[in-house]
């Protein structure tokens, strides 16, 4: 190594360096920060080894968010400077993953409009989520379809199929009917093979891309068992493997435990864990499935506790999860959804703040020694501007939210440090 070239890496260490004391600092702060982090611009797909996310050869921590509405507003040109102004917002706070629906079944501004028919101006809103994104160096975590009837989902899929006569039972028939499942597989192949109109890149072959979840929060309630779900996510993510063999895949599991798992169904909430028909083990098993995730809503699942009984469940989730991912799965664990709700009675402004700061540090913890937590995407970034029809509670609009972009920033910093020890 020459000279030059040592004297750089000194310098790109030491404000390495810096920006981890800074973290440090502002977990305790509440003035405004926004600094980006991004010290490496997308470049390769992302992969895994072991328990970790690289690109480039570089590991890869994650401190991300969701933002479930972006190809809605950039369906419509006179909207899409919210979804400009959102990456540009997460770019400078270091957040380098968004998670987002790709999918809108059957309602309004649909991307399918019906089995197979697509509309191609909501298409071409997202490709410039796609393009955005790329350009301000964050990836996207895209998910397919959803498990609840907003944007169509699950109960849309199922009802196309009584619409061509079939006699469904219920909602989950989606995961077991021949032709309701050939209709998600036309969605995911179009999806994938589509050419963005902006980037001239299809989606499979497009790094800007962080990975692929099959179902957003899927249960299948009607067989306990789940044995027909299971038999769904290694069929489905076989299909996905097959098409597009550049990108990681998830399941969009929530992250319960059934008696599968006896010796941990007590972490789970309540007793309606072991009644969705998912396990975070099994389901997270099949070779096709890179990595896992976990969603925790202590506000809505211990509703009737107080802040510290749902902080100290929140705390022994996550970490049961990691050691989980680390030991029975040898794959990585996204903290995919999280957040406090402002529409909960009695909450206040230090309570989310509680909650995201120790959510954050458990993460770290397990990442800075080697854990399966490799990160974490808050519930859910807004900007100015958006309607609060749009809101569910857990909002986070960050020019009006100072010492949460503080704690958000705080931990992109000091994940981003982790990636380039």
């Amino acid at each position: 190594m020459g000279k030059l070239a040592l004297k750089h890496l000194i310098n790109e260490r030491m404000c390495l360096l810096a920006s981890a004391l800074l973290a440090s600092l502002l977990l305790g702060s509440r003035a405004p920060c926004s600094v980006a982090t991004s010290y490496y611009p997308p470049g390769g797909f992302v992969q895994i080894r072991g328990t970790q996310f690289f690109v480039d050869g570089h590991p890869l921590y994650v401190n991300g968010f969701n933002a479930y509405w972006m190809m809605y507003f950039a369906a419509d040109a006179q909207s899409r400077a919210q979804v400009s102004a959102l990456m540009d917002q997460a770019s400078k706070l270091g957040l380098n993953v968004g998670r987002t629906w790709a999918f809108n079944d059957g309602s309004y501004r649909a991307l399918q409009i019906s089995p197979g028919v697509f509309s191609e101006q909501v298409f071409q809103g997202l490709d410039f989520v796609i393009a955005e994104a790329k350009n301000q160096g964050v990836r996207l975590l895209l998910s397919f379809a959803n498990n609840y009837a907003n944007f169509g989902g699950k109960p849309q899929y199922v009802q196309w199929g009584r619409n061509a006569g079939l006699h469904l039972e219920n909602e989950d028939a989606f995961f077991s009917d021949s032709t309701v499942k050939g209709y998600y597989k036309t969605f995911v192949q179009t999806l994938l093979t589509r050419v963005n109109t902006i980037t001239g890149v299809a989606y499979r072959d497009e790094p800007a891309i962080f990975g692929w979840e099959l179902l957003n929060e899927a249960r299948c309630t009607s067989d306990p068992s789940g044995s027909i779900l299971q038999a769904w996510i290694e069929e489905m993510s076989a299909f996905v493997k097959s098409i597009d063999g550049n990108h990681i895949l998830e399941v969009g599991l929530e992250g319960f435990y059934s008696p599968l798992s006896a010796e941990r169904v007590s972490v789970n909430p309540s007793s309606f864990g072991e009644q969705t028909g998912t396990d975070f083990i099994k389901n997270n098993l099949p070779q096709q499935v890179d990595f896992a995730t976990v969603h925790t809503y202590p506000d809505i699942w211990l509703s009737q506790e107080n802040q510290d009984v749902q902080q100290e469940f929140t705390t022994n989730w996550i970490k049961s999860h990691i050691e989980d991912a680390t030991y029975k799965l040898g794959k990585p664990v996204l903290f995919a959804e999280f957040g406090k709700s402002a529409y909960t009675a009695g909450y206040f402004q230090e309570q989310r703040d509680q909650l995201l700061s120790n959510i954050y540090a458990t993460i770290y913890a397990s990442a800075s020694n080697g854990g399966a937590g490799a990160g974490a995407l808050v519930w859910q970034l807004f900007t100015d501007g958006i309607e609060s029809s749009f809101y569910d509670g857990y909002q986070i609009v960050l020019s009006q939210n100072p010492s949460t972009e503080n704690i958000i920033a705080a931990q992109s910093h000091r994940m981003s440090y982790l990636s380039h020890l």
